[in-house]
C-alpha cells in the first residue's frame, strides 16, 4: 500500500512538472510572438510615415506647378484641388514577402485652400490690439452659421492674450498657448463641441496673422461675412458663378453687381499661400490619418511643410 502511494505521488509530481514545463514553454512562445508583433507594428508605422513623406512631396510638387501655371490667383479648379482617390501601393512598397503573400497598401488624400477659411489669428494685430474690422467679420460669420456672435469677443481676447510682448521681460516668459487647433475654441465661454464642429470647415489658425481670405475659394457664408451688407443669397450666387468665371484680380471681384457700394475693410485677395493636405495611408493593419499645413510663399514655387498632425 505504501509503495502504491509513493508511485501515485511520483505520477502526480511528474504531471505537475510536465504542466509547469508546458506553461513555461508556452509563455516563452507567447512573449516571442508579442515581441515579433511589436517589431512588425513598429516597421509598419515607420513605412506608413515614409509613404506619407512621399505623398507630401507630391503635394508640394503639385502646388509648385500650380503657382507656375497661375501665379496671380488661386482657384478651385486648379490641379491642386484634384483629390487622390484610394490608390493601391502594393507594387511600390518594399516588403519581405513570402510566395503568394499579398499586402493591403493604399494611399488617398486631398488638398484644401487654408485661406478659403477665416484665419482666427487675424483677430489681433501686431500692435497687440483687437482688430475691429476682423472682429466684425468673425461676428458676421457666426451669425451666418446661426451661432452666438457674442462669442467672437472671447476668441479675440484669447488670441490677443497669446501674443508675445515685444522688448519686455514678459516676452521671455512662457506665453499662453491660445489657439492652436479649432478644438481650442472650447476654452472660450459659450462654445460647445457641436458649435466647434459646425465651425470647423470655416475657420483655421495659421502661424501668422494678417492673411487674406481668398474670395476664389471661400464658401458663401464666409464671403457674406467678409463683405458688409452682402446677403447670404448674393454670396451664394457669386460662389455658384465661380464654377465658370474666376476672379483673376481684385477688380474682377469688386466689379460684380452684388459688390456695388460695399467696400471691404478686412483682409482679402484672390490668391493663397497656405494649404491643408489630408492624407490617409493604410498598410496591412496599420493606418495613418494626417493633416499637414503647406506654405507656398507668394508666386515662388518653393512649397514647404509647416506642420503635420495626426487625427
Amino acid at each position: 500500500m505504501k509503495r502504491q502511494r509513493q508511485q501515485g505521488v511520483a505520477v502526480v509530481t511528474a504531471l505537475l512538472l510536465t504542466t509547469l514545463a508546458v506553461t513555461i514553454v508556452t509563455s516563452l512562445f507567447w512573449l516571442q510572438q508579442v515581441q515579433v508583433r511589436s517589431m512588425e507594428n513598429q516597421r509598419l508605422q515607420l513605412q506608413t510615415r515614409w509613404i506619407l513623406r512621399g505623398a507630401l512631396d507630391l503635394s508640394r510638387l503639385v502646388l509648385n506647378q500650380d503657382v507656375m501655371d497661375s501665379p496671380n490667383y488661386t482657384q478651385l479648379n486648379g490641379i491642386w484641388a484634384t483629390p487622390l482617390e484610394e490608390t493601391r501601393l502594393d507594387d511600390y512598397v518594399e516588403r519581405e514577402r513570402q510566395q503568394g503573400e499579398h499586402f493591403d497598401a493604399t494611399l488617398s488624400g486631398r488638398m484644401v485652400d487654408a485661406q478659403g477659411r477665416y484665419n482666427l489669428a487675424n483677430l489681433a494685430d501686431s500692435n497687440r490690439q483687437i482688430n475691429p474690422d476682423e472682429l466684425a467679420v468673425f461676428q458676421r460669420l457666426l451669425d451666418n452659421l446661426k451661432l452666438d456672435s457674442s462669442m467672437a469677443q472671447g476668441v479675440a481676447e484669447l488670441v490677443l492674450s497669446a501674443m508675445p510682448v515685444p522688448n519686455t521681460q514678459a516676452a521671455a516668459s512662457t506665453q499662453p498657448l491660445g489657439l492652436v487647433r479649432v478644438e481650442d475654441l472650447l476654452a472660450v465661454s459659450g462654445f460647445t463641441p457641436q458649435a466647434v464642429e459646425q465651425l470647423r470647415d470655416y475657420v483655421i489658425i495659421l502661424p501668422v496673422s494678417g492673411t487674406a481670405v481668398n474670395v476664389n475659394t471661400a464658401p458663401a457664408e464666409l464671403l457674406s461675412a467678409l463683405v458688409p451688407g452682402l446677403s447670404l443669397s448674393d454670396a451664394a450666387a457669386m460662389v455658384s458663378a465661380r464654377k465658370t468665371v474666376w476672379y483673376r484680380n481684385t477688380g474682377d471681384f469688386t466689379g460684380k453687381p452684388q459688390m456695388t457700394g460695399k467696400p471691404i475693410t478686412a483682409k482679402w485677395g484672390v490668391s493663397s499661400d497656405y494649404f491643408l493636405a489630408y492624407s490617409r495611408v493604410r498598410l496591412d493593419r496599420a493606418a495613418l490619418d494626417t493633416v499637414s499645413l503647406l506654405k507656398r510663399p507668394g508666386k515662388i514655387p518653393n512649397t514647404s511643410v509647416e506642420w503635420i498632425r495626426e487625427y
